[in-house]
């Protein structure tokens, strides 16, 4: 067992409340966390035992209620003391009367056993109900077993009411390293189709929180598959069965070789310190940064012998990995920085044997709002998805590019123009069309290093203009 639960004490106010009312209980993820080791960051209430206008009446007094959720017997508490938010609910009964997630018939139900209300939980192991006061786990459907052997089980039938709940499968899969029970499994594939009825909002809810909490994302991309479920995102289906020369990738096809990647990116300290955008903008463009290989790979000669090659995939992929970003729903600002680091994935790759000042800027303002060091992450997570191979002379390419970013100081930002309209409209000249050729060029320049401060820009501009000037006279 875990140490002993600590709960706030404004919540333990509210539960104190409640009890001489009802019959509280925490349950949910939050339990789920604490059996695991994990301190809990919410924490969801359901009391059985009373009404809703008894629970709203106790629960006033500890600050401003939300009750929005009067017909699901759910009510929102925020602290006046904290701050902070509870979800007090009373149990309920479901059941499935339409498409999509609002197709259903919810009746509160205060009556319900502990059992009964645990019934409608999607796994076992979110099925799992605490008495805050004697500390007794009422456990029903024996999730505490699952959370052991770290497998997601179906609680009951009901299961397939929601198709949502193989997406939560697949993200909890990722989040706890968990594996998906076969019968589990079977389930899911049976209601495969049901997909299209999930609103993309929700479909996005899922996929964030895979691409911002896994421990080991490879897990979430097997359950899809294993349920059938990974044929709704073609851009990821592609990568199965696409092969790789295994002289270079001994493990396997595109699809393993991208689970190995993930994983290995999630390792990564400088993933694990990030927050959640740029989390999610490192674990999209690791996933799609072979996505251009199923339309580019082809079984050629090539010094001397057949070998497969993969020519072209990084500029292909980038417009691919914007449109799954699309399917599923992610902000608009992530389309930019994702499809650049996929398409510049193999930067350390290519040119000559030393990165110059002028290629580093450049590569810095093709992946902006991305940087270097966001491209280097996803450089060392490629790099390390091909065991067993060894991969030191990579990292320190990798890690070549990223010194000669940081002497720049551009490692984390793009260069920024030096020489702008106001530097123009104090040598005489009138805003107008002129301007954008003159910013352009003057910003061309000094990514080939032609002038590094304001002053330098200056100098540069009025050589510019002179030479314009003179030419325009010759002619």
């Amino acid at each position: 067992m875990p140490a002993e639960l600590t709960l706030p004490s404004d919540l333990r106010a509210m539960l104190e409340a409640v009890r001489r009312i009802g019959r509280p209980r925490l349950v949910g993820g939050g339990v789920r966390d604490w059996l695991l080791g994990i301190t809990p960051k919410d924490f969801d209430i359901e009391a059985g035992g009373v009404d809703f206008e008894s629970l709203h009446r106790v629960l006033a007094p500890f600050g401003s209620t939300d009750v929005v959720g009067r017909s699901f017997g759910v009510l929102k508490v925020r602290s006046r003391t904290s701050g902070a938010e509870y979800d007090f609910s009373l149990p309920r009964r479901e059941s499935k009367t339409g498409a999509g997630h609002r197709g259903f018939a919810v009746e509160p139900d205060p009556t319900l056993s502990d059992a009964a209300a645990a019934a409608r939980r999607d796994f076992t192991v979110n099925a799992i109900a605490l008495d805050p006061f004697t500390g007794a786990l009422i456990d029903p459907y024996d999730g505490q077993r699952d959370l052991r052997a770290k497998v997601l089980r179906h609680t009951s039938t009901a299961f397939v009411e929601d198709p949502l709940r193989v997406l939560r499968a697949f993200q909890l899969a990722a989040r706890f390293d968990f594996t998906l029970a076969p019968e589990t499994a079977a389930l899911s594939r049976s209601i495969a189709a049901t997909y299209p009825e999930l609103a993309v909002e929700r479909v996005w809810g899922e996929w964030e929180k895979w691409a911002t909490k896994a421990i080991r994302p490879s897990r979430g991309l097997s359950v899809l598959a294993e349920t059938g479920w990974l044929a709704h995102f073609p851009e990821v289906s592609a990568l199965a069965g696409t092969p790789q020369e295994p002289e270079w990738h001994p493990e396997g096809d595109v699809f393993a070789h991208t689970q190995h990647c993930l994983d290995a990116l999630v390792a990564l300290e400088d993933w694990q310190g990030s927050g959640s955008r740029r989390r999610r903008w490192l674990m999209f463009a690791t996933l799609a940064h072979d996505f251009g290989k199923p339309n580019t790979t082809s079984y050629v000669e090539k010094r001397g012998r057949m070998r497969w090659t993969s020519p072209g995939h990084e500029p292909a992929g980038g417009p691919i990995a914007a449109m799954f970003l699309r399917r599923i729903g992610a902000p608009l600002e992530d389309d930019a920085p994702v499809a650049a680091m996929v398409v510049h994935h193999l930067a350390h790759h290519h040119g000559q044997a030393e990165f110059t000042a002028t290629a580093v800027r450049r590569l810095a303002r093709k992946l902006a709002p991305a940087t270097i060091e966001d491209l280097a992450a996803v450089m060392h997570a490629d790099a390390n998805g091909r065991p067993p191979l060894p991969s030191g002379e990579i990292h320190a390419r990798i890690d070549d590019l990223v010194t000669q970013a940081r002497a720049l100081a551009i490692a984390d930002a793009a260069p920024k123009p030096l020489v702008l309209g106001r530097h123009l409209i104090e040598l005489g000249l009138k805003p107008g069309p002129r301007f954008t050729p003159i910013i352009d060029a003057a910003f061309e320049a000094q990514l080939d290093g032609a002038f590094m401060d304001e002053s330098g820009g200056r100098i540069w501009l009025g050589q510019f203009l002179t030479s314009q000037q003179s030419g325009e006279t010759g002619a």
